[in-house]
């Protein structure tokens, strides 16, 4: 009895854990005001989550970021309150909105806040792709830690071009290219061969689609042979559905999730950010 009761206090504060982790996320309808064609897929792999996903509206731009911290439950919700925060500091403290300059200053953030050194027992940290938008200017830059970014361009003959060089579609159908802007192979926090992050920036046009997302959905295992879904059929899945809105886009993510899934358990936090600029 006196084991069942304990669980059930712990359980009880872990969903009260998980109001407090759900009111540093955007709302719903925040995202759709500034963003009206994404959607966002966040699925825990227990109550609280060690991924999140952040927004602002800074001098013009629109910052939005997914990311995986490391862990999941409980203690990567706790390295989700510091990142969170840190995330908030770099654009109202130090009023920053290029995105490689946010991941400089927050993973210092970071390793201040957990006092990581080298002889640091917290080596925690987190993953991240993190986009801003400027509508007047039709301009998108992004950094990333570890995690990439998809962008999607109907097959017109316009090239895209980051920082100058015309990138090649890593993977193509009939109407659309799919390319990948890659990370830098670095964490958010403490890394022994750190540099400064890459500042990526492309000039979109309209129906130009991105997507970044953490690992969660790729690393699930599923399927007939309980494999996992890889990355490569994620952007197999995102070309199909091109044709699609990005309300029901998101309705075949999840579905297709689920599918595979099965009667597997969940391996990981979910986030999967999609947006039609």
């Amino acid at each position: 009895m006196e084991i069942a009761q304990a669980h059930q206090n712990i359980t009880d504060s872990i969903r009260y854990a998980k109001r407090l982790q759900d009111a540093i996320l955007p709302a719903e309808r925040h995202i759709h005001a500034l963003l009206p064609n994404s959607f966002v897929i966040y699925k825990p792999k227990d109550i609280v989550s060690g991924d999140f996903y952040w927004m602002v509206n800074k001098g013009g731009k629109i910052l939005i970021a997914a990311i995986d911290c490391t862990g999941h439950g409980v203690p990567g919700a706790l390295v989700s309150i510091v990142g969170n925060n840190g995330l908030m500091r770099t654009v109202n403290e130090f009023g920053l909105t290029k995105p490689a300059e946010i991941l400089d200053k927050l993973s210092v953030l970071v390793e201040e806040t957990l006092q990581q050194n080298d002889e640091a027992e917290v080596r925690d940290g987190m993953d991240m792709a993190l986009c801003s938008f400027d509508n007047t200017k039709k301009v998108l830059e992004y950094s990333g830690a570890n995690n990439p970014l998809y962008f999607v361009r109907v097959k017109n003959g316009q090239e895209l071009v980051d920082n100058g060089k015309v990138l090649s579609p890593l993977m193509f159908n009939e109407t659309h290219c799919l390319y990948e802007i890659k990370p830098d192979k670095q964490p958010i926090g403490l890394f022994e061969r750190r540099k400064g992050f890459t500042n990526h920036s492309i000039n979109f046009t309209e129906g130009d689609t991105i997507y970044i997302f953490s690992d969660g959905y790729a690393d699930q295992f599923g399927g007939a042979k309980g494999k996992k879904f890889l990355y490569r059929s994620l952007r197999e899945l995102l070309l199909s559905i091109q044709g699609k809105q990005m309300k029901d886009q998101k309705v075949v993510l999840e579905t297709a999730f689920e599918n595979w899934r099965g009667s597997h358990e969940q391996v990981d936090d979910v986030c999967v950010i999609g947006i039609k600029l």
